[in-house]
C-alpha cells in the first residue's frame, strides 16, 4: 500500500466521498489524476462554503468534539480541489487529492506538516443536507465526530463541496 492509499468510501453512486490516508513509506507511486473533460452544469444553489463550515463546526460541538480551526494552507488545497471537481463536473474518487503533493510540489510541505484528509460531496440541496449525508456514512462521519481533526477548511459551489481536515 503506498502512502496515499487509504479508505475510500462512497454513497449514492459516488455522491459522497472521503479519503483518509494510511501511513506508509513515501516514495511509492500514486494513482494518476482524472483529466477534467467536462464543465459542471450551473445549478441554482443558495448555500456555499461559509454556511457549510458553520454547520460542520456546529455539528462537531454537538458531537462533543471541538470546532475545526481554519488554516489557510488547507484552504489552498480545498480551493484547488473544488476547482478541479467543478471542471470535471463530477467527483473523482480522490484521484486528484491522492497525488496533489506530487502534481503541486509547492504544496508538498503541507502534506509533510499535517496528516490531511479529504471529504467530498456532490448534489445536496442545502448545507444541512450535506452535513446530514456526511454524518450518515461511516468514513465521512469522522469529519464531524473525529476529535483527532483540529484544523480544516471547506470550499463549496454548485452543490459540490470539499472539506479538508487535518491534525
Amino acid at each position: 500500500m503506498n502512502y496515499y492509499e487509504g479508505i475510500i468510501s462512497s454513497l449514492a453512486k459516488d455522491q459522497v466521498s472521503s479519503y483518509i490516508p494510511s501511513p506508509s513509506p513515501r516514495g511509492t507511486q500514486s494513482p494518476k489524476t482524472a483529466t477534467p473533460t467536462a464543465v459542471a452544469a450551473v445549478r441554482e444553489v443558495n448555500w456555499g462554503g461559509p454556511e457549510l463550515w458553520e454547520l460542520v463546526n456546529k455539528a462537531r460541538v454537538e458531537h462533543g468534539v471541538g470546532q475545526l480551526k481554519q488554516v489557510d494552507e488547507l484552504c489552498t488545497i480545498a480551493s484547488i480541489r473544488l476547482n478541479e471537481l467543478l471542471a470535471l463536473g463530477a467527483l473523482d474518487g480522490h484521484s486528484g487529492f491522492s497525488n496533489l503533493s506530487e502534481r503541486r510540489t509547492d504544496l508538498k510541505w503541507i502534506f509533510e506538516k499535517y496528516v490531511v484528509a479529504e471529504f467530498l460531496i456532490q448534489g445536496p440541496s442545502t448545507a444541512q443536507e450535506a452535513v446530514d449525508l456526511w454524518l450518515n456514512t461511516m468514513g465521512h462521519k469522522k469529519l464531524i465526530t473525529g476529535g483527532e481533526y483540529v484544523y480544516g477548511c471547506i470550499y463549496a459551489q454548485n452543490s459540490f463541496a470539499v472539506a479538508i481536515a487535518a491534525y
